[in-house]
């Protein structure tokens, strides 16, 4: 659980600081002149607006960055092109392994 907090808090962090500074200056450039009132519905708006944004890039690059789990990398044969092999996909045995190489006697033959 303390792992998924720590991978929350940074784009949580970067997010609230990036709303900060796009709402500041949205307010003050929004403003038009130092005599007219700072615009805060527009610096909330955009504030709003940079921290959702922020946050789901952050999150969509934190999904893409998760390496695979120690077993997917193993070789299962899953991926494995038939059309290499001599006589296709029919002739493995239960663990993927090619089941000769057609100098064995008839009884090795699987068809």
């Amino acid at each position: 659980m303390s792992s998924q907090v720590k991978g929350v808090k940074g784009p949580l962090i970067f997010s609230a600081v990036l709303a900060a500074i796009a709402g500041a200056a949205t307010m003050v450039f929004a403003t038009g002149g130092g005599t007219r009132e700072l615009r805060i519905d527009l610096g909330l708006t955009a504030a709003g607006i940079a921290f959702i944004a922020s946050l789901v890039i952050s999150a969509l690059l934190l999904m893409t960055e998760k390496p695979n789990a120690e077993h997917l990398g193993k070789g299962t044969g899953v991926n494995r092109s038939s059309a290499k092999m001599k006589r296709g996909a029919a002739n493995l045995d239960e663990h993927g392994n090619p089941r000769g190489t057609g100098q064995g006697t008839p009884s090795e033959d699987p068809r």
